[in-house]
């Protein structure tokens, strides 16, 4: 079978091409990919090419397919894995393979390291070794993107789950968040902040009292504040206060104030800066966990430390990045009792944007940039359907399912997009 993918050769190098596919071996599945979400590691990945982690040293003569938020149909199961897997059904992956002995290693992972897997791709090759890891989970829920997006999801689910607390006199850590506790998300509402404010205002178990999201860009807070509301969160018995960090004359003070003057038992930093990360240092409370969630380009990256208070006031500091196969199930269960993550997604594209959006993500506002890999489409924010509704039916008619869903993506609107995009009645 003929795929059409994003390849990538090298730094920058990202190649849209059509190829041939091998038969599929006894202990592998082919599947169609629908749709797939851009996600900045793999920008990091392209930016660096071989020299990145997860990337084979010999990418150059034997490409990879890069994307590893998506979501699609099987198609083909090898007779392996025909007694859990069957034609028909929709999947989603968890890309961290935490296994010992793979082709590059314990940091492989489709869409870094794997010639016939990738989000990217109209068809892919699924490895025995994601099977064999329980990385291929069977979706059960309605369209495909909640699928793509659970796979982002799992990553603040996981950074939640890492974060710790102690108690004195003892050295058994108590893994989570402070249920009942105080949380600051710094810089939270970009794609991930999103994500992570949608789950913990979601969750029924282990959630703070006190939800404070700063960012210093108005208007984007004013979004999330539209899509995830203080009521919506009162409702949930929390009190979420969306703030300005920019209008502040002294951040540090007015966010302790904020907290009742305790400072805050959970920090989140979602952007690599410096200031962002000292400014969650500062607001720690007693015992408070800062968790570094931004992965920063730079690897000399640093920020100041206050380390009196790691002694006398036992705050501490994690990072993670990337979630579990654990976390994605929770991600999936999660989304089964009515969590949406349409807030994340504002651009819209086809396979033939992805080169060039990968390449420039950083520079390209919003959040999420869904893909849908069968569609010849420019990469384009939901809030220009409109306008272009004005010329171009198609896009009229998807403006206006946009807009019964207050603006957002939704099951309505791919469904509507696989099944009238002018890109796909040529076929």
């Amino acid at each position: 079978m003929k795929t059409r993918a994003v390849r990538l050769y090298g730094k920058k190098d990202l190649r849209l091409e059509e190829f041939e596919l091998p038969a599929i071996k006894d202990d592998e599945i082919l599947a169609k990919v629908v749709s797939d979400s851009l996600c900045m590691s793999s920008y990091k990945a392209s930016s660096q090419g071989a020299d990145h982690k997860r990337i084979p040293d010999n990418v150059a003569e034997y490409p990879i397919i890069i994307g590893h938020e998506f979501s699609g149909e099987l198609l083909e199961v090898g007779s392996k894995w025909a007694d859990k897997f069957k034609a028909g059904d929709k999947f989603s992956i968890q890309p961290a393979l935490y296994y010992e002995n793979g082709p590059v290693g314990i940091l492989s992972a489709p869409g870094y390291s794997y010639p016939y897997i990738g989000g990217d791709a109209t068809y892919v090759i699924i490895p025995n070794e994601v099977m064999e890891q329980d990385c291929l989970l069977v979706y059960h829920g309605e369209g495909y993107y909640p699928a793509s997006l659970s796979e982002p999801l799992s990553c603040v689910i996981g950074a939640m789950h890492a974060n710790y607390h102690t108690t004195p006199g003892s050295y058994q850590h108590k893994m989570e968040i402070v249920d009942g506790g105080k949380m600051a998300i710094l810089a939270g509402v970009g794609p991930m902040g999103l994500a992570a404010i949608n789950f913990v205002l979601r969750r029924e178990e282990v959630k703070p009292s006190l939800l404070v999201v700063t960012d210093i860009d108005q208007s984007r807070l004013d979004r999330a504040a539209s899509i995830y509301t203080v009521e919506f969160a009162a409702s949930r018995g929390i009190d979420l206060k969306y703030v300005n960090t920019g209008k502040m004359e002294n951040p540090v003070e007015e966010l302790k104030a904020i907290s009742g003057g305790t400072g805050f038992d959970d920090v989140f930093v979602f952007a690599p800066v410096r200031p962002v990360v000292e400014q969650g240092d500062a607001i720690l409370a007693f015992d408070g966990c800062l968790n570094f969630f931004a992965g920063p380009d730079n690897p000399n990256f640093s920020a100041m430390l206050n380390f009196y208070n790691v002694h006398y006031a036992y705050t501490h500091i994690v990072g993670t990045s990337g979630g579990n196969k654990d976390d994605m199930v929770e991600a999936l269960e999660i989304m089964s009792k009515g969590l949406d993550p349409a807030g994340l997604v504002t651009h819209i594209g086809g396979l033939n944007a992805v080169a060039e959006a990968t390449n420039n993500l950083p520079h390209i506002p919003g959040g999420k940039k869904l893909i849908y890999t069968h569609v010849e489409m420019p990469l384009t924010p939901i809030s220009d359907f409109a306008k272009l509704g004005e010329t171009d039916g198609f896009f009229r008619v998807l403006a206006e399912i946009c807009d019964r869903h207050n603006g957002l993506w939704s099951v309505e609107a791919e469904t509507y997009l696989l099944s009238n995009h002018p890109s796909l009645q040529k076929r």
